[in-house]
């Protein structure tokens, strides 16, 4: 785990918080978005053309336009409210980390998935990505935190 910014990630990509209709508005998925360019949206909208909306639980991988990376993985995090929320975000992540394994990418950076705008609870957020990172085959994952609650609650979550 790491405070700092996800652009400036020294890894092969970057993970985003991201909906289904990869519509990248707001939160981190907004400021990806905006720094990649105009590729990124270009491209996730094709996906969704071809293959609807996706899932939650999923991920997809994207040009990273602008971005130093080799690309950006748009992990489907669930909404509080949904049911089973700890479940589909271990989910969410494990599908972007296997998403970057099928690429080839040895190192990836991910965001606090579903915490922000999704509002699911910091410590059900905090014991998904523990659990997603340590079940990871790739040896370089890095949770990338910005916001110190999160932060308090994975930290709480790796003591344990």
């Amino acid at each position: 785990m790491v405070r700092g910014n996800l652009l400036e990630e020294p890894v092969d990509a970057i993970v985003n918080a991201a909906n289904g209709a990869l519509a990248h508005a707001g939160g981190v998925a907004s400021l990806i978005s905006r720094a990649a360019g105009p590729a990124l949206q270009k491209e996730s909208d094709a996906l969704v053309r071809t293959h609807g909306v996706f899932e939650t639980g999923s991920a997809v991988s994207t040009t990273a336009g602008n971005l130093p990376f080799k690309g950006v993985i748009h992990a489907i995090g669930p909404r509080f409210g949904e049911g089973d929320e700890e479940n589909k975000i271990f989910k969410a992540i494990s599908s972007a980390l296997s998403v970057a394994i099928e690429k080839g990418w040895n190192s990836v950076s991910f965001p606090a998935v579903s915490a922000g705008i999704f509002a699911v609870p910091l410590e059900t957020c905090a014991r998904a990505y523990v659990r997603a990172g340590r079940a990871s085959p790739l040896r370089k994952v890095r949770l990338c935190l910005r916001d110190q609650p999160v932060i308090d609650a994975v930290l709480r979550e790796l003591a344990q």
